[in-house]
């Protein structure tokens, strides 16, 4: 599937998709539900790494 065909899916602008791929933007939490069901993955990936950020602190 390409970024357009999945941003298509989701109802977001190409590169509000691209940006959440490259790491500049972080989704909605809907989003990320809507994304995690669509590839069968825990939505909560695209949150670990500001946990992770905000627990060393």
């Amino acid at each position: 599937m390409t970024q357009s065909n999945f941003a298509e899916l989701l109802n977001v602008p190409v590169t509000t998709y691209a940006s959440w791929e490259q790491g500049v933007r972080t989704p909605s939490v809907d989003k990320a539900k809507e994304v995690a069901e669509i590839l069968n993955i825990k939505w909560t990936i695209f949150f670990d790494h500001q946990v992770l950020e905000t627990s060393s602190k």
